[in-house]
């Protein structure tokens, strides 16, 4: 079954996942480049976060690393569960908990972050920046039949030019 994935930053805790157990040998931007190419084999990320193990655990650290997809989370959390990745001690990963009472506002991703998505998704020739405007009515006019009101469609096409990202 296909999988909607939108242009939008993820929010929901199926795209998330927690990682702990991280070694306190590496520094935390050398613990984030391994977890990125460690889990970036699984599908397109968002984020990576790492942070420091609060005062009273044992020293070491913590992620949060988010997918655009739920299905590559998923993935991500069965193949790494309790393997040793890149360091010599198994790490825990698990899918986040976030109670489905709590809803975000989708926000929109930037210019960057959409063109990545649609790279990873559609291939780098796979999809063009022309823009179709849709405009109709905003109501149906009382009396008017349905057939009437969907001819109300107009379609134009507009040429968007974005920068070039480096």
């Amino acid at each position: 079954m296909a999988e909607l994935v939108p242009f939008a930053v993820p929010t929901d805790s199926d795209k998330t996942l927690l990682v702990w157990e991280l070694s306190s040998g590496p520094t935390a931007e050398a613990l984030h480049h391994s977890l990125f190419t460690a889990f970036s084999q699984f599908g397109l990320l968002y984020s990576v976060r790492v942070f420091p193990n609060a005062a009273v655990a044992q020293p070491g650290f913590y992620a949060v690393i988010k997918f655009y997809s739920a299905r590559a989370a998923h993935r991500a959390q069965k193949a790494c569960d309790r393997k040793l990745l890149f360091q010599t001690s198994p790490v825990k990963v698990h899918l986040g908990t976030r109670h489905k009472a709590v809803q975000h506002q989708a926000l929109p991703l930037n210019g960057s972050q959409c063109q990545e998505l649609a790279n990873y998704y559609f291939g780098f020739n796979g999809w063009s920046k022309r823009i179709i405007k849709i405009s109709c009515s905003p109501w149906k006019q009382h009396g008017q039949e349905e057939n009437e009101y969907l001819a109300d469609f107009s379609l134009e096409e507009e040429e968007l030019r974005l920068p070039e990202l480096d």
